[in-house]
């Protein structure tokens, strides 16, 4: 259990840390150049000391195409230039919407039946939207063209949802294709690190030569953020994937808000205010009804699975 607090405490560092990275960086770059470097440490790792289970089929690269694209790529490009408009807390808020959205994919996707209590938990997650939306900083207002709701806060719920699909297809790759989550992830990394490159000359980032204005702070962030990230925390959410269920791991998610806003106070000295709260509470009511039914299925399978013998 401790591993798995760890990871989502982890998790809600790299929030501040992508926050204080782009004071010395632009996001895409940022993003690309770590991305890239973090790929191919894991792909050289697995080619020299694990060799044996390098081994990359043909009818698997779409596979690993659409996981580097979604999970890393495009996750990662609409969560910073989000990011850049509104308080890193506010950002990991939006992120506790994993479950409910990995609900929604299974609904949709692999035809998973969500009973009426799920459908009722998923409702109340959804609405603790509302005090959060309500709370925009002056960046965010600048860039809203919705109303009630800023092209940042719709960048990073796309960003959530390309991850809970990411992850849905890496969970596919290792226990159906048997790849190391090393090999996956490294592959993907390096796929979306190189997508995020030439989105960031293509967009215009000055490379003159390179987009960032202060080296020194840039490669120190970017060296911790690589190893938080990268190395750590998406090779042990694959390891975790194969000790707890998807489930489990989507409901203890939700600490990690907590964390971000004890960070961005601490490091970023952000106000964290009342909505950010409102909007814990009713995620916390809505992911426990959900679970709720959650429970009662794994018990009910659990009563039912033959024994071994």
């Amino acid at each position: 259990m401790f591993s798995v607090i760890l990871l989502y405490a982890l998790f809600a560092s790299l929030f501040s840390l992508n926050k204080d990275t782009l004071n010395y960086s632009e996001p895409f770059f940022l993003i690309g150049s770590r991305m890239l470097f973090a790929g191919l440490l894991l792909v050289l790792h697995q080619f020299l000391f694990n060799r044996k289970n390098f081994n990359i089929k043909l009818p698997h690269l779409k596979y690993l195409f659409l996981l580097g694209f979604l999970n890393i790529y495009l996750t990662n490009i609409a969560e910073i230039w989000g990011l850049q408009q509104m308080v890193s807390a506010k950002a990991c808020l939006i992120y506790s919407l994993s479950p409910f959205l990995a609900a929604i994919v299974a609904y949709f996707l692999l035809k998973e039946r969500l009973t009426q209590k799920k459908w009722l938990g998923l409702c109340i997650g959804f609405m603790g939207l509302i005090p959060i939306f309500m709370s925009q900083s002056t960046s965010e207002r600048t860039v809203n063209n919705m109303g009630f709701i800023s092209l940042a806060e719709i960048a990073l719920l796309t960003a959530v949802f390309c991850s809970v699909y990411g992850w849905t297809l890496l969970k596919k790759i290792i226990s159906e294709y048997h790849y190391t989550p090393l090999l996956a992830n490294g592959l993907s990394m390096t796929l979306g690190g190189i997508l995020a490159l030439m989105h960031s000359y293509i967009s215009g980032e000055a490379w003159a030569p390179l987009p960032v204005t202060e080296l020194k702070p840039f490669l120190q962030n970017t060296f911790w953020m690589c190893l938080i990230s990268n190395i750590i925390c998406y090779n042990l959410y694959g390891y975790l994937l194969k000790r707890y269920s998807a489930t489990f791991m989507s409901f203890a998610g939700l600490i990690t808000p907590f964390f971000a806003s004890l960070f961005g106070w601490y490091f970023l000295g952000e106000t964290i205010t009342w909505h950010y709260f409102a909007s814990i509470a009713i995620f916390s009511i809505g992911l426990t009804i959900f679970y709720q039914e959650e429970l009662k299925r794994d018990a009910i399978f659990t009563k039912t699975s033959p024994s071994p013998s």
